[in-house]
């Protein structure tokens, strides 16, 4: 379906007759996407994601249908992240890992989705940052009040018939790769120490045990490991995702695959420029963008990875799935050609379609939209484009906003980059605390999406 960018005079709080017909039209279409019936479930298989309907978060869901205009993306499957102790049971207003587990099966679903996010000193790269409850040596308490207590509840009989997709520890591992961009103090004590690497083979090991679940390990973006791929390719970049898969009793067997872009922002493709284009004589790889970067977007960061991980001894059935929640670009700042050709700094910044002031950038961030929706097998080697960041849900707080007494610095308006040296943080204005809802990114998720999500015509 061809569909033209959304346009709007003024804003409304009622959808006007051609934003909402458009928007139900586009509800049935998405349907399309990753559906299928209950029964797929059954027997193991190489990627879970086939013809299988994936689980709608119903308080997701209502967030986003009570926003105008978001009954058109209401019915997309999200990930549900369990980021603490306490959310495996349920926090105070949200449901619990076995609650979602039931309305799973209420809702015929073949997959849910699963996010862990709570090793040992966690987002070791944002330390001001981070709400991680447990300390950097606190492993036994990981495995036994939080991994434990997960699998229990996944390796119950009533669950036997969903596939349970499970991703293993978002913003880890590519956090102690050695070389790795904005290490850290607290990176170095745990790569030291290993905790990230035993806590996530433990979870592995676990989780391998039950048939029905299947494990990706979060890498990170293009952002982050691209620089490392030039050196000691197979030891820098891969080896602790091997050394992970083989800890604490694990085996490679135990990996599904691996997902990259997990909340974060980089786009699939660069459409207005490659990593190959020179300037001048000057590689775009020297610009202060791309800093050296082996890539420039997603997909040919995530086949690449996936054939090396194949070389370094993971099964050769593993897929990847890459998070396009919040990658679209689209809106009125959105590129339409490359940039001039008088610099290789203009020459990118010209041409490029992730609109950040960093590629370091990843809290709230301002000009960013919905990016393709959900869907299985969209390219080859990539189980399938997913949502593990439910749109319109904060990263964190920025100063000012109502109950908020200690803003991220990352997710303030008036923040810097890591480092300072790469501009200001990019953050909406108005955040709440992290996993609270956000109006106003929703709607600027909703308005910039790429695919654009709306027709209208002038008169509607």
């Amino acid at each position: 379906m061809p569909l033209a960018a959304l346009r709007r005079r003024a804003p409304s709080r009622r959808p006007r007759r051609g934003y909402a017909a458009a928007a139900l039209t586009l509800s049935a279409a998405l349907l399309t996407g990753l559906t299928g019936t209950a029964d797929a479930a059954g027997a193991r298989v190489d990627n879970p994601y086939v013809a299988a309907r994936v689980y709608v978060n119903p308080q997701w869901s209502a967030h986003a249908a009570a926003e105008p205009g978001g009954a058109a993306i209401a019915n997309q499957p999200t990930g549900v992240w369990l980021d603490s102790i306490a959310s495996i049971n349920g926090k105070p207003g949200s449901m619990g890992l076995r609650a979602h587990l039931d309305e799973a099966l209420k809702q015929g679903a073949g997959v849910i989705q699963l996010v862990l996010h709570n090793l040992p000193g966690r987002d070791c790269n944002r330390p001001q940052d981070s709400t991680g409850e447990l300390g950097p040596t606190e492993i036994a308490r990981y495995r036994t009040d939080y991994v434990d207590p997960i699998a229990g509840i996944l390796g119950d009989p009533a669950y036997a018939g969903l596939r349970i997709v499970t991703i293993v520890e978002y913003n880890a591992l590519a956090n102690v790769i050695p070389g790795v961009p904005a290490a850290t103090p607290e990176c170095e004590v745990m790569r030291a120490n290993g905790n990230y690497v035993t806590g996530v083979g433990y979870a592995l090991a676990r989780f391998g045990a039950l048939p029905n679940v299947y494990s990706y390990l979060d890498i990170g973006q293009h952002g982050q490991l691209g620089r490392s791929w030039d050196g000691s390719i197979s030891s820098s970049v891969v080896q602790p995702f091997y050394r992970a898969a083989t800890a604490s009793g694990s085996t490679v067997g135990n990996v599904q695959g691996f997902i990259a872009n997990t909340a974060d922002y980089s786009v699939l493709h660069e459409e207005y420029y490659t990593v190959n284009d020179r300037i001048a004589g000057v590689s775009v790889r020297q610009s202060r963008w791309v800093d050296g970067n082996a890539f420039i977007d997603e997909l040919p960061f995530v086949q690449g990875f996936r054939n090396l991980a194949i070389a370094s001894g993971f099964k050769s059935t593993i897929g990847m799935l890459v998070d396009t929640s919040r990658n679209g670009w689209g809106g009125p700042n959105r590129p339409t050609r490359s940039g001039p050709a008088t610099t290789v700094d203009a020459y990118v910044d010209g041409s490029r379609l992730d609109r950040r002031i960093s590629i370091a950038n990843w809290c709230n961030q301002s000009g960013a939209g919905l990016g393709r929706r959900p869907v299985a097998v969209p390219e080859a080697g990539v189980h399938a484009y997913v949502w593990a960041k439910p749109p319109g849900e904060s990263d964190g707080a920025s100063s000012g906003s109502p109950g908020s007494t200690s803003p991220n610095r990352m997710c303030d308006p008036t923040g810097s980059s890591p480092g300072g040296q790469l501009g200001s943080s990019g953050a909406l204005p108005g955040g709440p605390a992290a996993g609270e809802w956000f109006s106003g990114e929703f709607q600027q998720l909703l308005r910039n999406a790429y695919p654009p999500l709306f027709v209208l015509s002038e008169h509607s």
